[in-house]
């Protein structure tokens, strides 16, 4: 359930709760450690009060002092020594009578009268124990010190040293009280009191400086926050937008123009966001085109089929059959050529966007396609296939090698379409006036009838040799979509001196 909730929440929400959590975990371990500072330090002291006790019992037993006004007045200032650095120490009877008191020396019963505001009790010494207040008493009770030594000799505690707090308008002091045993026999009390505001400036320097850190650490989320939301998750959201936008075709505007100006990743993904779109849209407008030309190519032929197959079941006529069936051949031909080459054409556009570019040497390629070409049509047709280069070697470009046979294999064989036999096809390569490097391919054929040779690279082109069984109209349009792959150009023209066609392909250096 937590889980479900938590993933449902946008990010900022979950930023936001999960620092809420961390702020909790924290603040509840200062606020144990709070608590427990207090009793630490209050500890140390304690522990010196006892030591102090037991020292002044130590010397009353051994010199043999009377639990009587004036002896405790003589032992007080003779052992002045062993209260240097406590504030006050008080000593009384057991029937809870004052007999001494460093602060004033004030013998006047009244003075045991005083009155302590009791803020908290604690010890933390050895074995003994804390005299636990009665549930009933509320804190911050005015309590008379004859009252906490009559609580403190009537409870189970009697006989182990007791400490407890004071706390005033600008005192914060701490008390130590155990009675003195003379043998079996319990003398009085002794009281020491020390100023602790030392204590309180500590624990009040930790609690400022917790409060001081959380309202700094609140702040610094508060900033953290607005600048996540506003320069991160806003502009993904816009993405998010985006991408439903081109999902559901709609022509709502978004602001992933102002997010494709940021120099930062967020600017760098939006760019390929909107380009990978586009291309896709291309590449959607494409197969859309091509099938579209495809069906319109194969209604041709289908007509075509049609017609011939009608007037060969009704003719008994032996030559006209024959024509017949030669359209009939040659339209199954035309048909089976467009879908090849449409499928193939399918197969390389999805092959291509796993190809990478690399540096080739286009002269050991062109001249690996034109042996492969001679060894076909020399032989066969008597058609020579030559390759002419200036004599320079650096024909390095940036490419995809089969690619590029491709290339220059559509260019060859659309040459020798167009060409009679025995006749001469050069394909040369060299580099032009600014660098790059030019191949081209030049036949001795029919030329270019066209005065736009740019319509001879349009899908399923019209003007086509008389065999178009073994053409589709498809070859140079893939030629020209391969050469724009590679950053290239392509040209078409007519041999100005003799006749043929002369095609070439501008490569840019590397």
């Amino acid at each position: 359930m937590f889980n479900n909730f938590i993933k449902d929440q946008s990010i900022l929400k979950k930023f936001l709760f999960i620092n809420l959590l961390i702020f909790i975990v924290i603040g509840s371990f200062t606020v144990f450690y709070l608590r427990g500072v207090q009793p630490s330090l209050i500890k140390g002291k304690t522990t010196k009060h006892i030591q102090v006790i037991d020292n002044t019992i130590d010397h009353v037993q051994r010199l043999n002092i009377k639990f009587n006004k004036e002896d405790i007045r003589k032992f007080l200032f003779s052992t002045r020594f062993l209260f240097q650095n406590l504030d006050r120490v008080i000593i009384f009877d057991k029937n809870f009578n004052l007999i001494g008191d460093t602060d004033t020396l004030d013998l006047d019963p009244r003075s045991f009268r005083q009155s302590f505001e009791v803020v908290e009790t604690d010890i933390l010494v050895s074995n003994t124990k804390v005299l636990q207040k009665k549930k009933n008493t509320k804190k911050n009770k005015k309590i008379s010190l004859h009252e906490i030594l009559i609580n403190y000799s009537n409870s189970k505690e009697f006989g182990k040293p007791y400490s407890f707090t004071q706390e005033s308008y600008n005192q914060f002091l701490l008390t130590t009280i155990k009675n003195v045993h003379v043998g079996d026999n319990n003398m009085g009390y002794l009281a020491i009191t020390e100023n602790a505001n030392d204590i309180k400036s500590a624990i009040n320097e930790r609690k400022t400086f917790v409060i001081r850190t959380a309202i700094i650490v609140a702040i610094v989320i508060f900033i953290f926050s607005f600048v996540l939301n506003r320069y991160f998750l806003k502009p993904i959201k816009n993405l998010v937008a985006y991408t439903k936008i081109i999902k559901e075709k709609s022509k709502q505007k978004t602001n992933i123009e102002k997010i494709k100006s940021r120099n930062d990743e967020l600017g760098i993904l939006s760019n390929s966001l909107q380009e990978m779109t586009r291309e896709l849209h291309k590449r959607i407008n494409t197969a859309e085109n091509y099938s579209r030309d495809l069906v319109h190519e194969i209604r041709n032929p289908l007509a075509s089929l049609k017609s011939a197959s009608e007037i060969i079941s009704e003719t008994d006529n032996k030559d006209q059959k024959n024509r017949l069936l030669k359209i009939l051949s040659h339209d199954v031909e035309r048909i089976e050529r467009l879908i090849t080459d449409y499928s193939q054409m399918l197969k390389d556009e999805a092959a291509i966007t796993t190809e990478k570019m690399k540096k080739i040497n286009l002269q050991e390629v062109v001249s690996s396609v034109v042996d492969d070409f001679n060894n076909i049509y020399n032989s066969k047709r008597g058609i020579n296939i030559q390759l002419k280069t200036n004599g320079s070697r650096n024909y390095i470009v940036q490419g995809i090698e089969n690619r590029i046979e491709q290339i220059l294999a559509n260019l060859l064989e659309n040459s020798v379409s167009f060409s009679e036999d025995n006749k001469k096809i050069n394909v040369e390569l060299n580099h032009n006036q600014d660098g790059n490097i030019v191949l081209g391919v030049i036949d001795e054929g029919h030329g270019f009838k066209e005065k736009d040779t740019e319509k001879i690279f349009n899908r399923f082109y019209s003007n086509r040799p008389e065999k178009f069984g073994e053409h589709s109209g498809l070859g140079l349009n893939i030629v020209k979509n391969l050469v724009e792959l590679h950053d290239a150009s392509i040209t078409a023209s007519n041999n100005k001196n003799k006749k043929g066609a002369k095609v070439e392909i501008i490569f840019p250096k590397i």
